[in-house]
């Protein structure tokens, strides 16, 4: 966990201790302090939180509603997550990340789905496992794994033996690869853990933290990440960190 999203919690649990430390005021002016001073104290410790509350939603975190079971069993449908916003102005997203971006396709919403190949990777998946670097990856946490082939490879992403169509799919041109088999620049490949029931890259191409679209429906326009998912806090019974 982050030093941000450390802070996002320790701010949570902060508003937590003031509501349950209540205790009733003393009106006996001998036995305590006075109802006005009791009274501003606890005033004042939910101004701070509150602000501090407004500072980390306003700049640093914001919720996110899960939609769909693309990322069962991981997130379930109606969890609610903190989502990190400051973390990849500084630092660039790693393998596994759970991220939350707009996908390069027409959506009215943002997409989230686990980091799987960044920026030089080679990428293939064959047999239903992920290679990436010709080493294959351990992934405890896919739903089943995927019924297609996939390699990146010729510049191009080809999925069952067929090239995506650059203008489906964000694939950018053979000048913006630095090779033929790895992930170009500013290029990451986003899967849901449930493989089979996802909308993800081997659909719609590369997601892009930086630049513009080289390709596909939204060519041309600004490309971003949103933010790195890490805390489920709703429902209370699925209280955890992401990992």
């Amino acid at each position: 966990m982050t030093p941000l999203e450390l802070l996002a919690l320790i701010c949570v649990f902060a508003v937590v201790r003031v509501a349950i430390s209540l205790r009733p005021i003393p009106v006996d002016a001998g036995s305590g302090p006075s109802a006005r001073t009791v009274i501003r104290e606890y005033l004042d410790a939910f101004i701070v939180a509150g602000l501090v509350a407004l500072f980390l939603i306003t700049f640093v975190v914001r919720t996110f509603f899960i939609p769909s079971a693309s990322m069962v069993p991981t997130l379930q449908i109606h969890d609610v997550l903190l989502v990190n916003e400051f973390e990849y102005r500084f630092a660039k997203p790693h393998h596994s990340d759970i991220v939350v971006f707009p996908p390069p396709i027409p959506s009215p919403n943002d997409f989230i789905k686990r980091l799987i190949a960044v920026p030089g990777d080679k990428l293939r998946i064959h047999n239903g496992a992920v290679y990436i670097n010709d080493q294959p990856l351990t992934e405890p946490y896919i739903e089943q794994k995927p019924n297609y082939e996939l390699e990146v490879k010729d510049y191009g992403i080809f999925v069952d033996g067929q090239r995506m169509d650059p203008e489906l799919g964000n694939v950018p041109p053979k000048a913006q690869w630095t090779a033929p088999d790895r992930l170009p620049p500013n290029c990451y490949f986003m899967m849901g853990d449930n493989r089979n029931n996802s909308e993800d890259s081997h659909i719609w191409g590369f997601a892009q933290d930086t630049g513009t679209y080289a390709s596909g429906p939204l060519k041309g326009q600004k490309a971003s990440f949103t933010g790195h998912a890490f805390l489920v806090f709703w429902p209370l019974d699925r209280i955890r960190i992401l990992r």
